[in-house]
This record gives structure tokens, sequence and C-alpha cells, in this order.
């Protein structure tokens, strides 16, 4: 098992990826309105909109298992 995921939920996906890239240097994978992605090696950085339930500033992990067994 391994972390693939480190999810944060934005408020602003333009400025949340502006800081991401511009201030913390790390590498743009993928943008889109909703989803962007950070190549942060083994694990990806994602930023996802904010919605209910899933407030700005808020992280949530996912884990990637060859075998769930």
């Amino acid at each position: 098992m391994r972390l693939k995921y480190a999810i944060k939920f934005v408020a602003d996906m333009e400025r949340a990826v502006a800081f991401h890239r511009d201030i913390l240097k790390l590498p743009l994978a993928f943008q889109a309105p909703d989803w962007s992605e950070f190549d942060t090696g083994e694990t990806r950085l994602a930023l996802h909109i904010a919605s209910e339930g899933y407030p700005a500033g808020s992280v949530q992990l996912a884990f990637a298992s060859p075998d769930l067994d």
C-alpha cells in the first residue's frame, strides 16, 4: 500500500495553482477548473475545488494497493 494522492480543497483554483507553482515551485502536471495536480514524486499533490462537506483548507488522502485483501 502506498500514498497516491494528497488532495487539498481550495476556494480559488487559479490562485491556488499560482501559489503552488510560482511560490512553492512545484511542477504542474495537469490543470483543469475543478482539479489540478502537481508532480511531487511518488505521491501527487492534487487541488480540488471546495464544496459542501469539503471546505477550503481541508485535506484528504488517497491510498493505492495492488491487493485490498
